[in-house]
C-alpha cells in the first residue's frame, strides 16, 4: 500500500484548488484503486468529488467499491445519480448492490433507471429484495454455468463466452435443464478430462451449498470449516441464483469483528475515528451513563443504611479491598462471557450443550476461586487491616469467603448472559461490555457488604 506524505497531500489539495485536471491525472493515474481510495478519504468532500469526476469509469467504480461506507455514502450525496449509475455499471452486482444500498429509496429507483445493461439492472433489482445479512444479500450472480448434459467442446466455449464478464473464476457451475445445482466442475478437469462425453459425468456431484436464506454469519463458518474460497447460493428448491466469494466473506468478519469489538468496550454502533463529535457522544455516552448508574448503587449499597455505613466505622480496613471485590468481579465476567461470545462466533460452542459447557465453567471458577482466596487470606494474616487482631480476622475472613462468591458468580453469570442474548437474538457482545462488568460490580459488592456484616454482627460483643 503507497504511503501518502504531507507533501504529496499539500501538493495535490493545491492542484485541486487551482482546478489543474491534468497535473491531477498525472498525479493518480498510476494509483491502485485501494491507495486511490485511501488518498479520497484524507481529502475534503468537495476535493474527492473532484478527483472522482476525474477518473474513468471503471477506476471509479473499483475506488467507490473501496471506500469506507460512511465515506462512500458521504460522496454519493454530493454526485449525481446519472454518474453514480455510470460507475455502477462498472461493477458486479453484488458490489453494485452494496453501494446502492446506502442511498435512500428515491435515489436507488433514479440510479437503477439510469443503468443502461437491462439485464444487470434486473440482477441488481433482484439482490436488494435479500436481507443484507444473509447469502442473497452478499452473493453474486456473475459466475459461469453449464448443463450437465453438454458434452466438453460446447462446455469449453460457453465457458469463455461467459468469462469475459467475469474478474475472478474459481469453480463451473453445473445445473439440469430446471437450473438445479447439480455439482462443479473445476477449471483443472478440462485439462485432466479433454475428451469427456457429458460435463455430468466427470463434474463433482452435490456440492456443499446455501440457501438464500441462510445467516451470513453462518455462511461465514462453513467457509472457513471447509477452506472454500466460493460457495454458490440456491433458493428453496435448489436453483442456482448466485455465489459468495471468499473475499465478501473477509469483508463481513472484518466489519463484524470490528462491531463487536466497539460493543465489548461500550460503544453503541460503528464509529470511526473521523466520525463527528456529536455521533461519537451519541454511540459512547449511553454505556458511561450505565457505569455511573452503577456507581450510584454501589455508593447506596456502601452509605445508604444504617447498618452499612456502621461497617465501614466499625472496622475501617473493610474499605480497601472494595475495589479488589468490584474490579475482580468485572474481570471474571468478562472473561466467561468472552469465551462464550468466541465460541458462539467460531461455531465451536453449540448452544444446545450449554450444560457441559456450564459445567466446565464450573469446575474452572470454583478452581480459580479457590487459590485468589486462598492467596487474599495469606495476604490479609500478614499485613492486618487493623490492631485489633478479632477484627483483623473477621476482615480476612470477609474478604476470602466474599472472593471466592465473587469469582463463582460472577464466572457463572458471564456465561449466562451471551447466552441468553443469542437465544432471544440479541448480539451477545454486549455481554462482554460494561453491562457484565458494572452487574458483577454491583453484586460483588452487596455480597462482601452482607458477608462483612454477618461476620461483624457474629462477633458483635468483641468489636465493639
Amino acid at each position: 500500500m503507497k504511503e501518502f506524505t504531507e507533501e504529496y497531500i499539500s501538493t495535490l489539495n493545491e492542484l485541486i484548488e487551482k482546478k489543474d485536471e491534468q497535473q491531477v491525472k498525472a498525479q493518480i493515474q498510476d494509483l491502485h484503486p485501494a491507495d486511490i481510495a485511501e488518498l479520497v478519504g484524507d481529502l475534503d468532500d468537495q476535493e474527492a468529488l473532484f478527483i472522482m469526476l476525474l477518473l474513468d469509469d471503471e477506476t471509479a467504480a473499483d475506488v467507490l467499491v473501496e471506500l469506507d461506507e460512511d465515506q462512500r455514502h458521504d460522496l454519493m450525496e454530493l454526485m449525481p445519480n446519472e454518474e453514480i449509475a455510470k460507475q455502477v455499471e462498472q461493477m458486479d452486482a453484488g458490489d453494485a448492490v452494496d453501494v446502492i444500498q446506502e442511498l435512500d429509496e428515491e435515489d436507488r429507483e433514479d440510479v437503477i433507471s439510469h443503468i443502461d445493461d437491462v439485464e444487470q439492472a434486473g440482477d441488481i433489482v433482484d439482490l436488494l429484495q435479500y436481507d443484507e445479512d444473509t447469502a442473497g444479500g452478499y452473493m453474486s450472480t456473475e459466475m459461469i454455468v453449464v448443463n450437465e448434459n453438454m458434452s466438453m467442446p460446447d462446455c469449453i466455449k460457453a465457458m469463455r463466452q461467459q468469462a469475459e464478464d467475469i474478474d475472478e473464476i474459481y469453480n463451473i457451475y453445473v445445473v439440469d435443464d430446471d437450473n438445479r445445482l447439480k455439482g462443479i466442475f473445476p477449471l483443472k478437469t478440462t485439462i485432466t478430462n479433454p475428451s469427456a462425453s457429458k460435463i455430468k459425468h466427470v463434474m463433482e456431484p452435490d456440492p456443499l451449498s446455501v440457501r438464500t436464506d441462510t445467516h451470513i454469519e453462518d455462511v461465514a463458518l462453513d467457509f472457513e470449516k471447509y477452506d472454500l474460497v466460493a460457495m454458490p447460493v440456491v433458493d428453496s428448491i435448489g436453483r442456482l441464483v448466485g455465489r459468495i466469494t471468499v473475499d465478501d466473506i473477509i469483508d463481513r468478519v472484518r466489519e463484524q469483528g470490528e462491531d463487536d469489538y466497539q460493543l465489548a468496550s461500550g460503544i453503541w454502533g460503528d464509529i470511526e475515528t473521523d466520525d463527528g463529535i456529536f455521533r461519537q457522544v451519541r454511540a459512547r455516552l449511553p454505556w458511561l451513563l450505565i457505569g455511573l448508574v452503577g456507581g450510584i448503587i454501589n455508593a447506596l449499597i456502601l452509605g445508604g443504611g444504617e447498618g452499612d455505613a456502621d461497617l465501614l466505622r466499625i472496622l475501617p480496613g473493610l474499605a480497601l479491598f472494595i475495589p479488589l471485590i468490584g474490579g475482580t468481579g468485572g474481570n471474571v465476567g468478562t472473561q466467561s462471557s468472552a469465551i462464550v461470545v468466541q465460541g458462539l462466533a467460531n461455531g465451536s460452542l453449540d448452544i444446545k450443550h450449554v450444560g457441559k459447557h456450564l459445567f466446565k465453567e464450573f469446575s474452572t471458577a470454583l478452581i480459580n476461586a479457590f487459590v485468589m482466596g486462598l492467596l487474599i487470606f495469606i495476604y490479609t494474616r500478614f499485613f492486618p487491616v487493623d490492631d485489633d487482631p478479632t477484627k483483623s480476622y473477621i476482615a480476612a475472613a470477609a474478604v476470602t469467603a466474599s472472593l471466592f462468591l465473587v469469582v463463582m458468580f460472577a464466572s457463572l453469570f458471564g456465561t449466562m448472559v451471551p447466552l441468553v442474548l443469542e437465544r432471544i437474538k440479541i448480539d451477545p457482545a454486549i455481554a462482554t461490555g460494561p453491562f457484565v462488568t458494572v452487574t458483577n460490580d454491583i453484586v460483588g459488592i452487596t455480597i462482601y457488604m452482607a458477608i462483612s456484616g454477618w461476620l461483624i454482627n457474629l462477633f458483635t460483643n468483641w468489636v465493639v
